[in-house]
């Protein structure tokens, strides 16, 4: 595998090259398929990619993962798609991505927006040792992600969901191996860049989800009201996978931020 992560890549030529880039980073249990449903949707006008973060999919794994090591292998992939800047889309573990990138890469985010995300991991102590144990126990029982996906995926969503949205959610987890998911646990529970948030210096949008439970909507509009040029946005009757649940309105208020800031 080739150092630089993989890709999927849809824009104004065939070949996805012309256009200035527009960079979606997936969360804990997606891939570069998450975006399936935004990629041609603004392929019109950018070069819409959607990575396959480092240990995920066709991309290489890291010696460790570490926020610092994956934003800077956003870094490696902009360098490599020629792009000094990019808008860049993180939603949920890929949002916590864009925040360290924007702090160990500044000037090269044009725009941001930060799907169903937050400032930083839970609370320390008790609560987030708590959960790191709950997610790692059935990976201690020799158990892998595809063998829990199907009770993991239906509570990360609204109630309902479309069975399409079911579907991409369980084919990326399900092939997500124990060890990438393992590695993913232990970074994300160090994730804090609340103190940097004032220091974002690109307009941003704070996109939440009504029925978001792992990144509550008012937890949300309290981290928008941190960053100097934020706009807050709550989409309605979807959960913390907006972006599958319900792509059109996800895909709406993208654009509408990008018309107005880009």
């Amino acid at each position: 595998m080739s150092n630089i992560p993989f890709i999927q890549s849809q824009g104004p030529d065939e070949d996805g090259s012309a256009g200035d880039v527009l960079l979606f980073l997936h969360g804990i249990g997606g891939d570069n398929r998450s975006f399936n449903q935004q990629l041609p949707a603004f392929a019109d006008r950018w070069r819409a990619v959607s990575w396959d973060m480092p240990g995920y999919g066709q991309s290489a794994q890291l010696d460790e993962m570490t926020f610092p090591a994956l934003a800077d292998a956003v870094a490696g992939l902009l360098d490599h798609l020629d792009a000094p800047r990019a808008v860049i889309v993180g939603h949920s573990m890929g949002g916590m991505v864009a925040q360290e990138f924007v702090a160990r890469h500044p000037g090269r985010t044009a725009a941001l927006v930060l799907s169903s995300t937050s400032p930083a991991f839970g609370k320390p102590g008790k609560w987030r040792d708590g959960f790191l144990g709950q997610r790692l126990a059935p990976l201690d029982k020799g158990l892998s992600p595809a063998d829990f996906a199907a009770e993991l995926v239906p509570n990360m969503m609204a109630d309902n969901p479309p069975a399409e949205a079911v579907v991409a959610a369980m084919a990326s987890m399900s092939e997500l191996s124990a060890e990438t998911y393992r590695a993913a646990l232990h970074c994300l529970v160090t994730f804090n860049r609340r103190d940097n948030l004032e220091n974002i210096d690109c307009p941003t949008l704070a996109l939440a989800a009504d029925m978001d439970e792992a990144a509550p909507a008012g937890m949300m509009e309290k981290m928008a009201g941190n960053i100097p040029d934020c706009r807050y946005h709550c989409l309605s009757g979807v959960g913390h996978l907006a972006n599958l649940e319900d792509p059109e309105n996800f895909n709406k208020a993208v654009r509408s931020f990008l018309n107005e800031v880009a």
